[in-house]
């Protein structure tokens, strides 16, 4: 639309919202009860700004809202706190009329100053805070004040209905990226009164407020009611004085089960009534005893992650390219991949704009990788090997699973193993993220939105601890380069450049599969919506007798 000339880009609300019964949970009225969602990992902390990880975003999910959101079921923006948004013909002003009458879980009322807090204070991050997980931001926005890769100029509130925000640059992010749950819009008063930005760091950890920790406060259909850490129970009440579609149930229960198999046991035992990520081999036994299987689109990419920092071996190309000829890839798919997975020869789904079906291919070579290694001089490489535990993401139903086949890929091409298992938080993402400890991870991606910035950018825009390629300086700017392009067609070519380039002479990273994640349900729930991206929220879900 911006390629376009178009001015205005309107989307109006999720259109039940108007029809509801506003006071009984949607059309049919509330059910009441407890609805029951096993999660397979500790969300970091509830404090949208500071996570990057589904474990964290669905609960928060329940508690905020974005200006923009997702129609259920799909990637199609539909308005969220906004009513509407527009955009100038640069793409760099952007323009929302809120919805009137929401008011945040404490009371106060979400205004344009309230959305205008929220972007200055991302944009004014300092100190530790700045330096802990704010991978979002980062990525979309480009840095903080005085970093001159910043996109973010001001958010001015014209009147209390009616934010304007303003890059300083268009960025093809946006408008999907205002979806983000990273960007969810929280109370200013709540920030201030429990010191939100207040982050402290004791060696590898980081501590946050009481606001990320006891005390969230968004707009959503659900309010914080606590976490009990003994039992692994999140609780969420319902919020009845919700802006949209009520939630039906009284109250919802994330129970942190971290253990695959556990997690189908309580679900079989009537302990909870929905489970994510289910092991490929489960979907179809589960769905034969009666269970709903409920697939979502594959809109994800599992890859194998090289640092390039620690080891100099790593810096050669041709060592690179070793590795993913040694991956059985076609094999790993058929044995341990989800229905419908399928091998992944870039690192966005074919969907998205830019993907090239004519990118260089890793046909599994185990010979092709011995020769590759012994050119380099790198015959003997011994690398650490960092994966997961005590979690499945939606690319990666099983990481240990998934570890131990590429283990043995590469050992049987000469490349010696180190496994480094360390758990989801507090462990691996850390180690991987933030301190690059590694030289090979697993780890991936849902997409949440539909550009090719959201991937290939996200991974591989600037330099990252995770890839240690702070040199590849052209990579960077390419991928800039195609991201600020405004014509689509434009855009398009670019972005297939960028996947040729990835995959013939950069090779940050080797691409493993595209999955398609499920969840399962008990019998007697309903209106639980899939997401392609893996965002649900769960005001829709009903619990019947």
């Amino acid at each position: 639309m911006i390629a376009a000339g178009v001015v205005t880009a309107v989307a109006i609300g999720v259109a039940g919202c108007a029809e509801s019964d506003r006071d009984g949970g949607g059309k049919g009225g509330a059910t009441g009860g407890t609805f029951i969602f096993a999660g397979a990992g500790d969300p970091k902390n509830f404090d949208p700004i500071f996570n990057d990880d589904g474990e964290s975003f669905r609960p928060i999910r329940q508690m905020y809202d974005t200006l923009v959101t997702h129609r259920p079921g799909s990637a199609d923006l539909v308005g969220g706190l906004a009513e509407s948004w527009s955009n100038d013909p640069t793409g760099k002003v952007w323009t929302f009329k809120l919805r009137q009458g929401v008011t945040f879980h404490d009371g106060t009322a979400l205004d344009a100053a309230a959305v205008c807090a929220n972007f200055d204070r991302w944009y004014n991050m300092k100190g530790e805070a700045a330096q802990s997980q704010m991978i979002y931001y980062a990525d979309v926005f480009g840095g903080f004040a005085g970093n001159p890769d910043a996109i973010y100029d001001n958010c001015k509130a014209p009147d209390a209905a009616t934010a304007v925000v303003t890059m300083k640059k268009y960025k093809g992010a946006f408008p999907g990226a205002f979806a983000l749950a990273a960007f969810s819009i929280a109370s200013p008063a709540a920030m201030k009164q429990y010191d939100a930005d207040k982050v402290t760091q004791s060696g590898d950890s980081f501590a946050y407020s009481a606001f990320a920790t006891d005390h969230p406060t968004g707009t959503g259909p659900f309010t914080y009611g606590g976490w009990n850490k003994a039992t692994g129970e999140i609780t969420l009440n319902r919020n009845p004085g919700y802006w949209g579609d009520k939630a039906k149930v009284d109250k919802m229960i994330i129970k942190v089960i971290k253990d695959e198999n556990t997690r189908k046991q309580e679900l079989r035992a009537g302990a909870v009534h929905a489970i994510d990520f289910p092991a490929p081999a489960d979907r179809k036994a589960l769905a034969a005893e009666g269970y709903q299987v409920l697939e979502r689109p594959a809109f994800n990419i599992l890859y194998l992650g090289i640092n390039q920092k620690n080891n100099p071996k790593l810096k050669d190309l041709r060592v690179r390219q070793a590795i993913a000829y040694a991956l059985n890839r076609a094999q790993l798919v058929q044995t341990k991949g989800p229905g419908g997975s399928a091998v992944a020869d870039e690192f966005l789904p074919g969907t998205v704009l830019g993907y090239a079906p004519d990118v260089q291919k890793y046909e599994y070579d185990v010979a092709k990788a011995k020769q590759l290694l012994a050119e380099a001089g790198a015959t003997g490489l011994t690398l650490n090997f960092y994966y997961p535990t005590e979690v499945s993401r939606p690319y990666m139903p099983n990481p240990q699973e998934i570890f131990t086949v590429l283990a043995n890929d590469l050992q049987a091409a000469g490349i010696k193993v180190n496994g480094v298992p360390r758990p989801w938080n507090g462990g691996f993402k850390d180690d991987v993220q933030q301190f690059g400890k590694q030289d090979l991870h697993i780890l991936g991606w849902t997409g949440d939105y539909n550009d090719p910035g959201n991937f290939v950018g996200t991974f591989f825009g600037r330099p990252k601890p995770e890839f240690g390629d702070q040199s590849m300086t052209e990579m960077f700017t390419a991928i800039g380069a195609a991201d600020a392009t405004v014509d689509q067609q434009a855009k398009r070519a670019a972005f297939e450049q960028v996947n040729r380039d990835l995959a013939a002479k950069w090779l940050p990273a080797v691409p493993i599969w595209h999955a398609p994640p499920a969840l399962v349900t008990t019998k007697n729930v309903e209106g639980l919506v899939p997401s392609p991206l893996t965002a649900e929220t769960f005001n829709t879900v009903s619990i019947t007798k």
